[in-house]
This record gives structure tokens, C-alpha cells and sequence, in this order.
């Protein structure tokens, strides 16, 4: 049972998201936990498959740690996947999140996903249009995607099939007027037929995380080296230098395994102080 507050905001409320407005069937009331401040700030919604790859749980941790260095907030369904790693980014980065559920605002979907609702109710914003304790039913996710798409500047989708519920976040966002972006993939992968065709039919191309930025209309937050880093970290940033090069590379640079060095990158990457492309090779920000 969650024992936060919920809030009951009626869509005449001066708390009331005007975004959602933009939607034919806007959700009156909404219900939410945690800091609606938050709906005042620029935000971004960034969407993707629940059985999403090392690339794209990569590539999205560091879009959103990015986005949320330069002040944007960030949007997304908590569930498994691209969803998740989203979050979860934007937590440890120190950002604002928002997540809109399609059970009730005190059922966390997935059940796993229980903590993660904890600390983004005591650290960002949950939000529902289901009353509370209302469960998973055929058609409320689709439902909730119109949400994710009208809070957001614009819509990011990393790694979708064909059936891929992002797609229907992005329709939703097209629907408005509202920009949709897509992170390339390979043409085989299925994972990422649905964002591929994405980019065929129009969307605007992230190649580069600075290109998410661009969206945004927010610069880089440049980020120092610490102090101190871990050896292992201190040695990944070591030997990629002001190059940008394959992981492969930098592993044996570092003379590391390949596990702790990717490892390695991903601590970087969180801390804002590399970037992985979407080519597999990496660079300092």
C-alpha cells in the first residue's frame, strides 16, 4: 500500500498541466504523487521497447542523463526496459522525472518496479487518470501514451518494433503537432524496425546525444573530471583521451576485460563525463 499523498488535480486547476489540454480527451481529473512543480518545467518524453538491448538501454541512459544535466525533465512509463533505464538515469543524475502509469497512481506496473515507484514519488512526479487502486486492463497503456506524449516538448523513441506501444506515444505526439525524434538502429534488428521506419517516414534523426539537446533546445552541461575516480574509471577516461574510438579499443588501451570495461563507461556515462554513439564508439563530453 503506498502511504504518500495522492493529489486529486482537476483539469480547471491552476496546477493543472495546460499540455494535456492540447488532447481531445483530456484526463479529469489527474491524479498525482510527488512534486507537480515539475509539470513546470521544460520536459521531453522518452519512450522505447520493454525488451530493449545493451545499445538501447545505453544509448537512453545517456540521452536522458544529458537532457536532465541541462535542466529538461524528463517523461516516460516506468516500465521494464527503455522506460526504466530512463528513470533510473534521471534519478542518479540528479534530475526531475515523470512517470505515468496506466493502473491506478498507488499500483506499481510492473509489481518489479515497486521501488522504482517509491523513490520516483519521493524524488519526482507520478501521475495516473485511473483512480487509485485501479489495476492493468486491456487498452490502459495505449490510453496512458496520449499523456506521455502531450507532457513532452517533444517524443523520443529509442529502440520500437512494429507493435511497440512507443509507436503509439509517438502517433499521439505527431497527432498534436508535436515533434518526434528516433535513435537509428541496425536494419535487421527487429527491436528497432518500428524507429527505423520512424526516421523513413520523417522523424527528426538523433545521431548524436547533442542532437537530443538540439531538440530540446537546451546546450551541453560540461562536466569536469572528479577528484577521484574509480581505477578502473580513471583508466577508461585515460585511454580515451580526446578520441573517439571503439569500445574494444578502449579496453584494451585500459587494459581491462571487456565486462569491466564497459562497466566502466557506463559510471562515465551517468556521470556526464563520456558519451556513447550510436556507431558503438565512445568519446569525452
Amino acid at each position: 500500500m503506498i502511504s504518500r499523498r495522492v493529489r486529486t488535480i482537476a483539469a480547471s486547476a491552476p496546477q493543472y498541466p495546460q499540455a494535456l489540454l492540447d488532447l481531445d480527451n483530456v484526463p479529469d481529473p489527474l491524479y498525482a504523487i510527488g512534486d507537480i512543480e515539475i509539470l513546470g518545467m521544460p520536459l521531453v518524453s522518452i519512450v522505447g521497447t520493454r525488451d530493449a538491448t545493451s545499445y538501447g538501454l545505453r544509448t537512453a541512459r545517456s540521452i536522458a542523463t544529458a537532457l536532465a544535466r541541462a535542466g529538461v525533465g524528463i517523461v516516460s512509463g516506468m516500465a521494464r526496459g527503455i522506460d526504466a533505464a530512463v528513470h533510473h538515469a534521471v534519478l542518479q543524475a540528479g534530475g526531475s522525472t515523470v512517470a505515468v502509469l496506466g493502473t491506478g497512481i498507488d499500483v506499481p506496473y510492473p509489481v518489479g518496479h515497486t521501488e522504482l515507484h517509491r523513490v520516483i514519488s519521493e524524488k519526482g512526479l507520478v501521475l495516473s487518470e485511473n483512480e487509485p487502486g485501479s489495476t492493468a486492463h486491456k487498452g490502459s497503456f495505449p490510453k496512458r501514451n496520449r499523456i506521455i506524449a502531450a507532457l513532452g516538448k517533444a517524443t523520443i523513441v529509442i529502440e520500437a518494433g512494429h507493435k511497440s506501444g512507443a509507436l503509439n506515444t509517438a502517433r499521439h505526439a505527431l497527432e498534436m503537432g508535436r515533434p518526434v525524434a528516433a535513435v537509428p538502429a541496425n536494419i535487421d534488428s527487429e527491436k528497432s524496425a518500428g524507429t527505423n521506419h520512424l526516421l523513413r517516414d520523417g522523424a527528426l534523426l538523433i545521431a548524436t546525444v547533442e542532437d537530443a539537446l538540439a531538440i530540446a533546445g537546451v546546450s551541453a552541461v560540461t562536466q569536469a573530471e572528479p577528484v577521484q575516480l574509480g581505477d578502473s574509471e580513471a583508466r577508461v577516461w585515460a585511454a580515451i583521451g580526446s578520441e573517439t574510438l571503439a569500445v574494444d579499443l578502449v579496453a584494451e588501451r585500459a587494459r581491462l576485460p571487456a565486462r569491466e570495461c564497459l562497466a566502466s563507461i557506463t559510471s562515465l556515462e551517468l556521470s556526464g563525463m563520456v558519451e556513447s554513439l550510436i556507431t558503438g564508439e565512445v568519446r569525452r563530453r
